[in-house]
């Protein structure tokens, strides 16, 4: 005998048709916590010098916070303590909506899989140490020189260095996640053509700069080409520093967002 728990006459209900699943959201913009944070703390430093200081005060906040290469010719009794903090704080202006506009796209680009690979508190450290490398070569090459430097365009520059010795890897393979890729020694670096290609056309783009070309913005606002090769080899060469210890690849689901590089 057949066990059966139907009534004999009446045929089975259909299985109930579950909804399909629906996928996870991504995020419109997939970036590190550390990264947002910058771009939003350049944005409202921004908003505040177009939308609420007055024109002395505007002239204040650039004395007080832009580097000055004068100073460093200047007697220090004749100086106050903005010797100190300005090769950093300048990263932290900019001078029009085009500037700040151009800096946070290219912020983005190459912060972020610096941020992903380094974390928070390095990344911190990277960029202080990356401006006053920027200002420090700007001061150099302009000695005595009274204009003021504003801009992140040094520590980016110093971020698109250091992204050369992982996002571009040696050998081809499958994609994967910048931040996952094995440091490459300089040597290795400067033996890739992927990285030797970046570099040539950074190298140009600045050099256009320097003959008075801008790639974007005001040709009449001069921008400081020196400041920019400061922070680039300044990432290039010492990025090991900051580097955490290698991490084995991580497997991702396909359809997972991957952090590529892109410039």
């Amino acid at each position: 005998m057949n066990e059966q728990t139907a009534e004999p006459h009446k045929a089975p209900e259909p299985p109930e048709v579950q909804p399909p699943a629906r996928l996870p959201r991504e995020p419109v913009f997939n970036l590190p916590p550390a990264l947002l944070f910058s771009l939003c703390l350049l944005a409202v430093i921004y908003a505040v010098q177009e939308l609420v200081l007055s024109d002395d005060a505007l002239y204040w906040l650039f004395n007080t916070f832009g580097f000055n290469p004068h100073s460093y010719v200047t007697p220090l009794s004749q100086q106050g303590p903005e010797l100190f903090w300005t090769p950093v704080t300048y990263s932290l202006l900019h001078g029009s909506v085009q500037h700040i506009l151009f800096n946070a796209f290219w912020l983005m680009a190459f912060g972020a899989p610096v941020v992903r690979r380094i974390g928070t508190l390095r990344f911190v450290l990277f960029w202080i140490f990356s401006a006053i490398a920027s200002a420090a070569l700007h001061a150099v090459l302009n000695w005595g020189d009274v204009s003021l430097l504003i801009g992140a365009s040094g520590v980016i520059s110093g971020l698109m260095g250091a992204a050369c010795r992982f996002a571009f890897p040696a050998e081809r393979r499958p994609m994967a996640p910048a931040h996952l890729n094995a440091r490459l020694s300089i040597v290795e670096a400067l033996k890739s053509r992927t990285v030797i290609i970046f570099m040539l056309l950074w190298l140009v783009g600045n050099a256009l700069i320097a003959v008075g070309i801008p790639l974007v913005g005001d040709s009449d606002q001069p921008i400081a080409w020196d400041a920019h090769i400061g922070g680039f080899v300044f990432g290039f060469l010492l990025f090991s520093l900051f580097d955490q210890a290698p991490r084995p690849p991580v497997m991702e689901p396909a359809g997972t967002e991957k952090d590529v590089l892109q410039s």
